[in-house]
């Protein structure tokens, strides 16, 4: 009795495998290619159905949560298709039903899509062996590595995607960036402009290709390939902020100043980099342009936002008084006729001197000047002056005292003073302390100007 029951168990369990066998054989092909077709017809639900039918089945069925995964994929659950791609990984069993060069790319990219570098380059350097003649996965290899900051590394991988496929721009695009950080910018151009001729939709390339030009001072050229970069939304601000900085450098202040109107119009983080610059760079030319009040708004929402960016507090703090002060305020943001007649006044009625010859400089005027009978300045003779008045938010060196000497010399004038709404830096002080040059700073300047009476029509 016992040997009949036993031999029950035995061809039950028989049964048993061969009736696993027969469905993971014939019946489950056929059912996962099933979920196949439902995902072509965009069936979502039937498909999901049947694959939990599958899984539920048999759990270690590998292309049946391989199945599954697709179909999270397909219903954009990216999240739940990674615990079912991770779970056909464990399980493996590759083949027809799960391709594993395919499978292992779609998880690379779905640990890339969450942030997991490692597991994704894992992924990748196996699909390098899988497939050596496929250059995306190199490609894919080396712009993870330069995440990681193996830049080395990284340049390895894409020179040998650029091997497999040299018309690959992304690939071009990629190794240029790295070029173009790690300066060496002959190669970085190579790269980038090989990247555009590959893929002429590639904003990133003409982006750092402009700058890498800007940087060469060749600022026309890098013009042109700002405003293609322009097309990308997410990089339309750093180009105009790179533009605004090739006509500044240009000395075009009024191009610049239009760039850069449009690039803060178009800020949507206040504290991001470009947008402190954009606001930066705009304040610096309204500083060069006389147009001080727009230059402090600038400088105010930069300090609202990052106090010690570069010297925005120092120039707050410079021009403070002169939003108290009408005269000094003049001083420094009246037009060309307008400071020149102002100097003629702090000349004539602060320092008692005739004006005999008028100069404009790039930053100011010189005036030849001698004394008023009536009275002495600087001096008991009577003897020719050479005044330089300046309007600059540098503080003047050594240099600046030195050019005085030297347009004193040609004129054969031997006594000058420097007028300044600055001040001086202490070798600057040192150097003309035994020499006939006299420096007049911000305050004394203050003090002059108290003395000097503003025609009615701009003390408005």
């Amino acid at each position: 009795m016992s040997f009949v029951v036993l031999l029950i168990i035995i061809l039950g369990a028989g049964l048993g495998i061969l009736t696993i066998f027969v469905v993971r054989a014939v019946i489950a092909p056929k059912q996962l290619a099933a979920v196949q077709e439902l995902l072509k017809q965009d069936r979502i639900p039937a498909a999901a159905r049947a694959a939990k039918a599958l899984i539920q089945r048999d759990s270690r069925n590998g292309p049946a949560r391989y199945a599954m995964g697709l179909v999270y994929l397909a219903d954009s659950k990216p999240e739940l298709a990674l615990m079912e791609f991770k779970a056909a990984e464990q399980i493996g069993d590759y083949g027809a039903d799960l391709p594993e060069a395919k499978f292992r790319a779609t998880l690379a990219g779905l640990y890339a899509r969450f942030g997991q570098t490692e597991e994704a380059l894992t992924e990748y350097i196996l699909l390098t062996k899988l497939e050596p003649s496929e250059a995306k996965h190199f490609l894919a290899c080396g712009k993870l590595f330069d995440e990681r900051g193996k830049t080395d590394v990284a340049v390895g991988y894409l020179r040998k995607a650029l091997e497999l496929d040299p018309r690959s721009g992304e690939a071009h695009y990629a190794l240029g960036y790295i070029l173009y950080r790690t300066k060496h910018p002959v190669e970085a151009r190579s790269e980038l402009d090989l990247a555009i001729k590959y893929d002429q939709a590639n904003y990133d390339a003409y982006y750092y290709l402009g700058k890498l030009l800007k940087e060469s001072n060749d600022y026309t050229a890098a013009l042109l390939l700002l405003e293609r970069a322009q097309k990308s939304p997410t990089l339309k601000t750093k180009a105009l902020v790179e533009r605004g900085g090739c006509y500044m450098a240009m000395g075009a202040f009024d191009k610049a100043v239009i760039e850069l109107d449009r690039a803060v119009k178009g800020i949507k983080d206040e504290g991001a980099s470009e947008a402190l610059y954009g606001r930066y760079f705009l304040a610096l030319c309204h500083e060069k342009t006389r147009n001080l009040d727009k230059a402090i708004e600038q400088w105010e929402k930069i300090y609202a936002r990052k106090p010690q960016f570069r010297d925005v507090a120092e120039k707050l703090s410079q021009y403070q008084e002169y939003r108290a002060d009408d005269k000094m305020k003049e001083y420094v943001t009246c037009g060309r006729d307008d400071f020149m007649e102002l100097c003629k006044s702090i000349s004539m009625q602060a320092m008692s001197m005739s004006i005999r010859d008028a100069a404009e400089t790039p930053n100011g005027v010189d005036f030849i000047t001698v004394e008023n009978d009536s009275e002495k300045w600087l001096g008991t003779k009577k003897m020719a002056r050479l005044f330089r008045f300046l309007r600059v938010s540098e503080v003047l060196d050594e240099t600046s005292v030195r050019s005085l000497l030297e347009q004193m010399k040609k004129l054969n004038i031997v006594r000058g003073v420097i007028i300044t709404s600055s001040g001086f830096t202490r070798t600057a002080l040192e150097f003309a302390e035994n020499r006939a040059v006299e420096l007049v700073g911000k305050e004394q300047l203050q003090q002059l100007l108290d003395q000097v009476e503003l025609p009615q029509a701009r003390r408005r």
